[in-house]
């Protein structure tokens, strides 16, 4: 029940929240005339990530006459503002994470099982080398070792390292998926009848193979933005992730520590939100799985 509305509610996210973490920018626009715009247009996102009102600190949520739907947090914040903002932070990570790891590893795997031989033994090496390291760790140690360090004359985001780290160090799986699948398929009759047809290399891995060898990827790729999204909501909560002040799901709940006696829906929401979009994100997982598993759907 709660599967589809939540996947909705993410995507709305991305959509709603506004691309800079302050309406300053628009509202100075609007009265200089730059910007021409009617109240409504502002209406899904009343407040900015920023906007302090101490006078309205620690507001309960749903609270009757305030615009505040979900409350405010130890500054004045609106909360639900932060949220949706902390949502785009999130399932960008998720999903441009993934995709950075899917494709490596599926160039990687694809190369593997088509070859063979020495080939497909170095690649497994180096796959069982990289995966002997604890990603966790290794996230951690990399994303504090580049915090506000230049890499090549460059000062890169924490949010983009935080994807490439989690791109580069996820590949070995769906690597071992894709080779697994072609070594499967290599020898089958439609892979004969295509070479013998003349079709060459290229058209054999990526035109007849690759396409057969995706449905265990699509889930792995499914069960990975769940684990992308919680593995950076733990990194901003350690300080390492997004910097202040735009806000993340893990930033938001350390920065509710010692408040939890007084004022639980400040980290009640983004708990909250992490819990229900891993939750949903494995059910589609598993939902995917039993849908391409011809076993299972026997």
């Amino acid at each position: 029940m709660i599967l589809w509305p939540s996947l909705a509610a993410g995507l709305l996210a991305l959509l709603i929240a506004p691309a800079r973490p302050d309406l300053a920018d628009y509202r100075r626009g609007i009265a200089e005339g730059t910007i021409v715009a009617e109240a409504v247009t502002f209406a899904p996102v009343p407040f900015g990530i920023n906007e302090n009102a101490v006078e309205n600190k620690f507001e309960k949520p749903f609270t009757a006459g305030s615009p505040h739907l979900l409350g405010t947090d130890e500054n004045g914040r609106d909360m639900l503002c932060r949220l949706l903002w902390g949502a785009r932070v999130s399932l960008s990570v998720g999903f441009l994470a993934v995709g950075i790891y899917v494709l490596i590893g599926v160039v990687v795997g694809a190369v593997a099982g088509f070859f063979g031989g020495w080939t497909d033994i170095l690649v497994s090496r180096v796959v069982e080398w990289v995966i002997c390291f604890p990603v966790f760790i290794l996230v951690l140690v990399i994303a504090a070792f580049l915090q506000g360090r230049t890499l090549w004359g460059m000062d890169p985001p924490q949010l983009v390292v935080i994807m490439v780290v989690l791109g580069v160090t996820g590949w070995p799986g769906v690597a071992r998926l894709v080779r697994a699948e072609f070594l499967r398929m290599v020898n089958q009759d439609f892979v004969q009848a295509a070479r013998a047809l003349g079709a060459g290399r290229r058209r054999l891995m990526f035109g007849h193979l690759l396409p057969n060898a995706m449905a265990p990827v699509l889930v792995a790729a499914t069960f990975g933005v769940a684990g992308a999204i919680l593995t950076e909501s733990a990194l901003s909560f350690l300080g390492l992730g997004i910097t202040v002040p735009k806000p993340s799901w893990g930033g938001m709940l350390f920065a509710a520590h010692g408040y939890e006696q007084t004022s639980v829906w400040i980290f009640l929401w983004p708990g909250l939100a992490i819990f229900m979009v891993i939750t949903c994100y494995n059910l589609v997982g598993e939902a995917l799985r039993d849908a391409l598993d011809p076993r299972l759907r026997q």
